[in-house]
């Protein structure tokens, strides 16, 4: 059916403990802590074993490529990922929206009152306290606004699809894409830190494919919601809309204008799955977009490791946390920055990995095998370090 088809195939630990006196507040949600209490060293270790914990359990990819971060930008990385976990799983472990909506809100006070130096008693908001005062102590003066700011875009935009409310068009997807796994990248790449154009832009590619994934891989988890309380392994995919569970009603949420294009409808997937008439066409064309975001970042990594220019402008630059000014680029070249940044780009690895077994599959994203864990990631992931290729 899919013969005529282009092919989908797509030192030491430097995390020191400081022993500077830091806070943590003691009450909930916005209220000033009228008890400040120091943060131990303990309190860090227990919350970078708790962060690390919830990645091996619930994104397994993310876990298995640490190892590629830099050891003195790791707990910033752990911690980046671990609140991606906590956010996905949100809808599995509340009773209603208005619950829901308060765990977000709940979220960006913590995050507000980590990037204001006293961060509350949890684990993800200690380690990154943790990361941002190691940050501040390696590179004086340094600005972390720009960080805080695509926290909250995380948030908002997990927030506002947490009812699986349909994606008007492909686009409407990649820009949740890109407002979610993009920004995850940009922020671990202040955290190195590196702030570079080229960076940013390869890293803006690999997110959108990497969330596109993300959204097909949790498909068949939000159509037929599996009982409360009920966690898959890889949950950064598996509840990639972070709705649809807990005994809900199921929901097919591919992009409106793909499932109109192959005939696909809502009723007809519920009630026959894979089989559904159009179901594996709208699949094709969605998991095509994915991939022609990989190509595209694997061009540009050529282009921009050869001393080219990437190809293409950055459609981001310019908007809020992409402003950059010549002093970005006096100290290296893109080149460099590529280099330096390259362990960030790792995701793009696992995802076309997942994208591979899906074409293997003929796009029935029901099959159960497209929710292992892809064993032979740890292996391709250091091959493609290595020879510096995604």
């Amino acid at each position: 059916m899919y013969s005529t088809r282009a092919s989908v195939r797509l030192r030491k630990r430097t995390g020191i403990l400081l022993k500077s006196r830091c806070t943590y507040a003691t009450t909930s949600y916005s209220t000033p802590a009228p008890h400040p209490t120091r943060i131990t060293d303990a309190d860090v270790n227990e919350a970078r074993k708790y962060c690390s914990n919830l990645l091996q359990k619930f994104d397994t990819p993310s876990f298995t490529l640490q190892t590629f971060i830099p050891l003195s930008s790791r707990d910033a990385y752990l911690s980046i990922r671990a609140l991606n976990v906590e956010l996905t799983r949100i809808p599995d472990v509340v009773s209603n929206p208005t619950v829901g909506a308060l765990r977000m809100q709940f979220w960006r006070d913590n995050l507000n009152r980590t990037f204001a130096n006293t961060p509350p008693k949890e684990p993800v908001a200690i380690l990154l306290h943790h990361a941002l005062v190691s940050l501040k102590s390696r590179y004086p003066g340094i600005s972390t606004n720009v960080m805080k700011g695509w926290f909250m875009k995380v948030i908002n935009t997990r927030e506002q699809y947490m009812d699986n409310r349909p994606y008007t068009s492909l686009d409407a997807l990649e820009t949740y894409a890109e407002n979610t796994y993009s920004t995850l990248m940009y922020l671990t790449l202040a955290n190195l830190p590196l702030q570079s154009m080229a960076a940013e832009h390869v890293a803006s590619h690999i997110g959108k494919a990497t969330g596109i994934a993300a959204v097909l891989r949790g498909l068949p988890l939000i159509a037929f919601p599996p009982p409360p309380n009920h966690h898959s392994n890889n949950a950064a995919f598996n509840s990639a809309l972070g709705g649809g569970q807990g005994g809900r009603q199921g929901a097919v949420v591919l992009p409106l204008d793909v499932m109109a294009e192959a005939g696909v409808k809502e009723e007809e997937v519920l009630r026959q799955g894979a089989a559904a008439t159009g179901l594996k066409d709208a699949i094709f064309t969605v998991a095509t977009r994915a991939n022609d975001h990989l190509i595209t970042a694997r061009e540009m990594l050529k282009n921009l490791q050869q001393g080219k220019e990437a190809g293409h402008d950055f459609e981001h630059a310019g908007e809020d946390g992409h402003q950059y000014s010549e002093t970005s680029y006096k100290d290296s070249s893109q080149a460099d920055d590529i280099e330096r940044g390259f362990g960030v780009f790792m995701p793009a690895i696992s995802t076309k990995l997942w994208l591979e077994r899906l074409e293997k599959l003929d796009f029935d994203v029901f099959r159960p095998e497209l929710r292992a864990r892809e064993w032979t990631l740890p292996w391709k992931a250091y091959v493609g370090y290595t020879r510096r290729r995604i």
